[in-house]
């Protein structure tokens, strides 16, 4: 059965249009009433409790040197650490990660995610919407919704007062904000909200989550009340209809702005001293402790922005800078989880746009040896790791390999649609699902809807 969203409406003034996103049958598209329709979705909704948090490594990490090393390749393929061994038998990664080494029972590695492109808008474009659409360097505007939009669009927040989809700090990809992580046609109601700021700042404060200068709750609630008269009244003129559909963007972004929920889930400070010590006192291991906050309240789809993974020269340095980081928020994250009691709910995504070559450069970027720095590694598309865990993933798990020197796969090769089906299923979506584009032609939103099914709980 071909699944599909319905998206037939008046625009607003403003450019936003009313929208009812529901999953039907095209058999029974027109007899089944429009008030059963919305009883279904709400039902459909509010049956999913999982939500995920993607950690976002904007430039391109190496799996050669995080998760897929390569010890008897030559020195200038295998880099400059050594694996270790970690708490599943046959699991290594790099020595840099000794923290994540402990508790990789907890997370799963796809090794032979490949997509083939070393463009970063390419590659950013294909690891968060699936889609190739011809965007490249030369053509960086988005052209598909991003994984975030369509989870928030399907499932909304878990918890109404939260945001549904929010980044932290911001929403970034390659540059561009939102970006790749945006709704782009269907909608910016599905951009997620960037809180701005650095959640390691003592003063940090949450963009746009106070009222405008001069307004208070009652005057926000009469201007409501009003809209909704005259929306009212509009709906009658235009169809003599006394079937009445609040909108779900504004219904959100009120109980948003005027709950507390949201407030006392972005105040990080709540949260003790000894376990914001364990994620680390840096941007990244603070956002990602905010990215669990938010969760727990009820947002369905954070992301979490970690940028300068484009390392063309000196690798060393910023690995030995970037991995022990990254180390310990992913140790601390998962642990954390599963001592609250959310692990089960809660899918964690740990990926980049690209990884880098196999075979380390000379250090000169096109100039003469080592006139850039030490050597470090280009754009490479051809072989790539995703790290997923919790939320319905299984833990402990190796999918596919690499060759010998990780410049390809070698087995179980897995496409950046797969990764997303897998997320869908996690999360309790139809990977089949069509939405209507622009010309309102139904469009997969995937084009391989199979799931990486050995993930699965």
């Amino acid at each position: 059965m071909l699944r599909i969203q319905a998206d037939r409406s008046r625009p607003y003034c403003d450019g936003l249009s009313r929208r009812s996103f529901v999953q039907l049958g095209v058999a029974g598209m027109s007899t089944l009433p429009l008030a059963n329709v919305l009883r279904a979705q709400a039902a459909e909704r509010s049956s999913s409790k999982r939500s995920a948090i993607l950690i976002w490594l904007d430039g391109g990490p190496s799996h050669l040197d995080l998760y897929d090393l390569k010890p008897t390749a030559p020195a200038e393929y295998r880099g400059i650490w050594n694996p270790i061994r970690t708490n599943v038998s046959g699991i290594e990664m790099t020595e840099l990660f000794p923290l994540q080494a402990k508790v990789a029972d907890k997370f799963s590695i796809v090794r032979s995610l490949h997509h083939d492109t070393g463009d970063h808008f390419a590659g950013g474009h294909r690891m968060l919407t699936t889609k190739e659409m011809g965007v490249s360097g030369a053509n960086t505007a988005g052209k598909f919704p991003s994984i975030g939009s369509i989870v928030t669009q399907q499932l909304g927040p878990r918890e109404v007062g939260m945001p549904a989809y929010a980044s932290i700090p911001v929403a970034s990809s390659i540059g561009l904000r939102p970006g790749y992580f945006g709704g782009n046609w269907i909608g910016a109601q599905y951009d997620p909200f960037e809180t701005g700021g650095d959640p390691n700042n003592a003063n940090f404060k949450v963009n746009n989550l106070e009222l405008a200068s001069g307004m208070t709750l009652e005057r926000l609630e009469s201007r409501r009340e009003l809209n909704g008269q005259l929306d009212r009244l509009s709906r009658t003129l235009a169809d003599n209809s006394s079937f009445y559909v609040r909108d779900r963007f504004d219904e959100e972004a009120f109980d948003f702005v005027t709950g507390s929920l949201a407030r006392q889930a972005f105040d990080i400070n709540q949260e003790s001293d000894a376990l914001r010590d364990q994620y680390g006192r840096h941007t990244w291991g603070q956002s990602t402790l905010l990215a669990r906050r938010l969760v727990e309240a009820g947002s369905r789809f954070v992301t979490v922005h970690m940028g300068g993974w484009d390392h063309h020269w000196d690798l060393k340095s910023g690995m030995e800078n970037y991995l022990p980081r990254v180390d310990r928020l992913v140790s601390a994250l998962f642990t954390d989880l599963d001592q609250r009691g959310l692990l089960d709910s809660t899918l964690v995504i740990l990926c980049g746009e690209f990884s880098r070559t196999p075979r380390m450069n000379n250090g000169g970027n096109g100039g003469p040896p080592l006139s850039k720095g030490t050597p470090g590694r280009d754009h490479w598309g051809n072989a790539m790791f995703c790290l997923l865990g919790g939320g319905g993933v299984k833990g402990g798990t190796i999918v596919g390999s690499t060759d010998s020197k990780g410049t390809s796969p070698a087995s179980r090769p897995v496409r950046p649609d797969n990764i997303h089906a897998t997320i869908y299923r996690a999360l309790g979506i139809d990977p089949t699902l069509h939405l209507f584009d622009l010309q309102g032609r139904p469009t997969p939103i995937l084009e391989d809807p199979t799931p990486i099914d050995e993930l699965l709980v």
